[in-house]
């Protein structure tokens, strides 16, 4: 079977990638493993303004707009919500961290993303006050990996295998196991450090872990952010997370983790009890060691690809990174700076 590009993985890197090239009239196949991958078990969390000192994320006014148009469109072509907008209340800390949001909210170029400090709700324990961030709000991973899995089903260009590495044949012609494709493009996540052709790249790992729940009473519908994150999925449910480990990269989920996270749940929400706790999940955020994606040709191989690399804002980044490798991949448009892995070709073994 000759095809244009065969994809390994179906993480949201290698769907959106997918659906992409196939909206381009490519011709693309998918090998996956059917395992729980991480974009799975993560929150789909989109916040374009982090950390204490209120950053915007780099080329969030580029990247949102794309973000949410993408899922938009999904939503209205599988028939079913993809994407959900929800404000977000941030607690604020410390004195430092309110002088900071007084500072943010003075620029112009925040103005979009920030309102000014409220006070603390009654179900909030929140001393300094709150800040509601805007545009804000969570992708149903899950569903739409699950959308796109049935679709490219329905096309005959999926299929469940654990591909080895040596099954690849580069020469006479690219070649894995009677498909011959133009390009092998990597959507691996974590497990692309055991690539051969890709594991030279830094990538940084981390284990998170996340809970889904219930209350016993009706739980506030706005995202909290208080160093971890609290998710309403409806009036009772919701999600919290994440923990950071570096050091124990597997998919064990821990007491410790679910002890860290309630803990800190109820610090914030003192008044809320739980019903039950649904799900606790564990994932490796495949994350880099300069926070970019890393995204391009095999500097002695360039029909092998690497798509990969966005850690905890894939969300926010798949949509218009796709669209980039999409355009370098079939017009040849330079893909931008610095998500491209010639920027790390010095470390390459020769």
């Amino acid at each position: 079977m000759e095809i244009d590009y065969l994809i390994i993985g179906q993480g949201l890197a290698g769907s959106l990638l997918a659906w992409e090239l196939s909206q381009r009239q490519k011709k693309v196949y998918i090998i996956d493993n059917g395992k729980e991958n991480a974009s799975q078990v993560a929150a789909g969390l989109i916040n374009p303004v982090t950390g204490m000192r209120f950053v915007k994320s780099t080329d969030v006014d580029r990247l949102l707009p794309i973000a949410i148009n993408y899922y938009h469109q999904l939503s209205l072509y599988f028939q079913r919500t993809l994407y959900i907008e929800k404000p977000m209340l941030r607690i604020l800390r410390s004195n430092k961290e309110i002088l900071t949001c007084q500072k943010r909210i003075q620029q112009a170029e925040y103005a979009p993303y920030l309102s000014e400090p409220i006070p603390s709700s009654p179900s909030i324990n929140a001393p300094l006050g709150l800040i509601k961030q805007k545009k804000t709000g969570y992708l149903l991973t899950k569903a739409l990996l699950t959308e796109l899995k049935r679709y490219f089903i329905s096309i005959n260009a999926y299929e469940i295998n654990d591909i080895k590495y040596n099954e690849i044949e580069l020469s006479p012609k690219l070649s894995w196991k009677g498909i011959y494709p133009k390009q092998i493009i990597f959507c691996e996540g974590h497990h692309a450090s055991n690539n051969p052709w890709f594991s030279w790249l830094p990538f940084q790992p981390v284990k998170g872990e996340i809970i889904t729940a219930t209350a016993t009473q009706k739980i506030p519908q706005h995202i909290l952010n208080y160093g971890h994150w609290f998710i309403p999925l409806d009036g009772y449910q919701f999600r919290t997370g994440a923990t950071f480990d570096r050091d124990k990269l597997d998919t064990q989920i821990t007491m410790d983790a679910k002890e860290t996270l309630l803990s800190s749940l109820k610090q914030v929400y003192p008044g809320l009890t739980l019903e039950r706790i649904n799900n606790q999940q564990a994932g490796i955020r495949p994350t880099t060691q300069d926070k970019q994606p890393f995204i391009g040709n095999h500097p002695i191989h360039p029909k092998l690809v690497i798509f990969n690399g966005f850690g905890a804002k894939g969300s926010l980044q798949i949509p218009w990174y796709s669209k980039r490798l999409a355009d370098n991949l079939l017009n040849k448009r330079p893909i931008p700076q610095a998500c491209d892995i010639l920027r790390y070709t010095h470390l390459y073994p020769n």
